[in-house]
């Protein structure tokens, strides 16, 4: 009789060869699915393929709206593995000239017709030689052309700077140059009057300051030049003081109003540039008749007319006294 290690080594015998048996059999199995497979893309099919396309070269002065197709559906005829190749890769877009396309064409109310019959030659010539292409779709789709507007407009300044103690501007803020020229859509250009600066100015300026700036402007439109130079000119301020005589305004013909004092002072910051040209006549302050109330007897002053470039305007006295005299 076999004792028990006899029949375990034969068992043990026994499992290899229906593992090897197994494994043998997925070999074959994998050899022929991949001879299948092959074999398979070896031959021809015909398939839908989706193709990316991109519209180039409007007319002069037109550019392309709406929503013209991303994509165009090939239908292909080709070798298997040809086939998939392209189901699984991405490839550079198919280049359709918009001038060629239309150039014996006449749009109507929807824009130019296009037919997918039209694109054969064009899509062929850009495609794998190796596929032959059966058909386009969509069969049919409109490429919609607006116009382009050109326009000159000001440049307005978005600023808001800070300065070092003691200065200030001492001119009005510009731009080099002050107007630029702006390309687009009919539509988009119709509200544009202006053009606004894009400015970040982070330190505290305490001297003349030039820096080339962008432009903020609508998409799909263009600027020439597409930057301008912004020009600050910075000088020190100083303290004025003027007396200026007070006026009154909404007085009745037949009634005589006396304010006193008749004149008051005006401390104002101004830069050292105008220190000496700035005089009384520059400016005006007034009471208003119609803002006297009942109990009393004093009139808030008031600024209503003052020059450029003038700071930290203060007044003394803010109120004066009055008295009515009728005749």
């Amino acid at each position: 009789m076999k004792n028990f290690s006899d029949i375990s080594g034969d068992f043990e015998i026994e499992r290899i060869r229906n593992n090897r048996k197994i494994f043998v059999f997925i070999i074959c199995l994998i050899i022929s699915t991949v001879l299948w497979f092959i074999n398979a893309l070896s031959k021809d099919y015909t398939t839908l393929i989706s193709y990316p396309v991109k519209f180039v070269n409007p007319p002069e002065n037109q550019f392309l709206s709406g929503n013209p197709p991303k994509n165009l559906d090939l239908v292909v005829r080709g070798k298997g593995f040809l086939l998939l190749q392209h189901k699984i890769f991405m490839y550079s877009p198919v280049a359709i000239d918009i001038s060629d396309l239309i150039r014996n064409s006449q749009p109507d109310s929807d824009g130019y017709k296009v037919t997918g019959r039209s694109l054969t030659s064009i899509v062929s010539s850009q495609i794998s030689s190796d596929l032959i292409l059966a058909e386009i779709k969509p069969e049919l789709f409109s490429l919609v052309l607006d116009s382009l507007t050109t326009k000159t407009v000001p440049v307005e300044i978005e600023l808001n700077v800070e300065f070092v103690p003691q200065m200030n501007l001492k001119n009005k803020v510009t731009t080099t140059p002050d107007k630029v020229e702006i390309t687009g859509p009919t539509i988009a250009l119709k509200d544009i009057d202006t053009l606004k600066t894009k400015v970040n100015i982070t330190n505290k300026l305490g001297s003349d300051f030039q820096q080339k700036i962008d432009l903020l402007h609508p998409e799909k439109t263009t600027i020439v030049p597409e930057q301008v130079t912004i020009n600050i000119e910075v000088e020190k301020y100083t303290e004025k003081e003027l007396k200026i005589p007070v006026e009154v305004m909404n007085k009745p013909e037949n009634v005589n109003l006396k304010i006193f004092p008749s004149e008051i002072k005006l401390r104002f910051n101004v830069g050292l540039s105008r220190f000496d040209r700035i005089k009384e006549s520059d400016f005006g302050v007034s009471v208003d008749y119609n803002s006297i109330v009942a109990d009393v007897n004093s009139l808030l002053v008031s600024i209503y007319k003052q020059p450029e470039f003038v700071q930290n305007i203060r007044i003394n006295p803010e109120r004066v006294e009055f008295l009515i005299e009728t005749d």
